[in-house]
């Protein structure tokens, strides 16, 4: 189920790619907006008139986040490809972790990792710095998403605040939405594609990682989840026929390596018990373990709950 939720991801991205030429990445983002707000506000039914002003500015903040967030990445697939840009977006949360320890060996992760980052963008003539901008920016909001994520789970009960933020998201993205598909008629494979990804980037992530979770150690799972920068570039290259260069594969596994490595000797790595389910992050599939996102939290009967699944 680990393997099917991280291929669901990375198939959602490589097919909302293949819609790029027709709406753009603007106009496939504001489709996936819609889709994650539909799956978001099923499952998280918040209560919006409980919410307080405080709390809606956190809100607010966390809406923003998620959508820049996504409109970077996906223009950074769309000009770096699909290995690459995820690759850089995983920076932001072994930032988060990196960056809350002090420890030697989260130290060592990350002058790992630095070399590998200069790899990727490594000068070159068909460089596009601008993809690597923006698959950098993904990674800073990602950086971003998570911090305020965690406060808005401890004051928003359930999934109630990502619910609602991502409403609001959706929200953002319809005047964007009419004006790119106005200006660029969708046709039916294009909208198709678009739909598609919604779903497997959003919805099937989203529910099998709940049962996932039910069964295996948060911990394991995070780890495993930290190999989706490799399952991005082989989808890259099967289904968009993405080739990526030697040193660009071994920049991607030293990454990769060091996320899983940060994760898996973490404070809370001697804990191999099953865990209260978390909520999925419904933008990468992924559950709030000591470096990554959740969408609200959900106990193992069900019942949403709003402390931590691990920290």
């Amino acid at each position: 189920m680990m393997l099917g939720s991280g291929l669901s991801t990375q198939v959602g991205a490589s097919v909302a790619a293949l819609a790029f030429p027709v709406i753009g990445p603007a106009g496939v983002v504001a489709i996936r907006q819609w889709v994650a707000a539909i799956v978001l506000l099923a499952v998280g039914r918040p209560r919006l008139r409980s919410i307080t002003a405080p709390q809606w500015r956190l809100v607010v903040g966390l809406a923003a986040v998620f959508a820049v967030m996504n409109l970077s990445l996906y223009t950074a697939i769309d000009r770096i490809g699909l290995g690459l840009a995820v690759t850089l977006e995983f920076l932001g949360p072994l930032a988060v972790a990196l960056l809350g320890s002090r420890r030697v060996l989260d130290l060592v992760c990350a002058l790992v990792a630095a070399p590998a980052v200069v790899m990727l963008a490594r000068p070159q003539a068909t460089t596009d710095y601008v993809g690597i901008g923006l698959g950098l920016l993904a990674a800073l909001c990602w950086a971003f998403y998570i911090l305020l994520n965690r406060n808005v789970g401890r004051e928003l009960p359930g999934a109630t605040g990502s619910a609602a933020a991502a409403a609001l998201s959706g929200l953002a993205y319809v005047p964007i939405g009419v004006v790119v598909l106005l200006h660029h008629p969708p046709t039916l494979a294009a909208a198709s594609y678009a739909l598609v990804a919604g779903v497997l980037s959003s919805a099937v992530p989203f529910l099998v990682d709940l049962l996932t979770l039910r069964r295996v150690p948060a911990q394991f799972f995070g780890v495993f989840m930290s190999v989706n920068p490799v399952l991005a570039a082989f989808v890259g290259l099967v289904v968009l026929h993405e080739q990526l260069a030697v040193l660009d594969w071994i920049a991607i596994l030293v990454i990769v390596s060091a996320n899983a490595v940060a994760i898996s000797f973490g404070g809370d790595a001697v804990d191999h018990n099953r865990v209260p389910v978390g909520g999925c992050d419904v933008v990468h599939g992924v559950p709030e373990l000591a470096v990554t996102p959740a969408f609200g939290k959900v106990s193992a009967d069900g019942e949403p709950r709003s402390s931590r699944v691990t920290q």
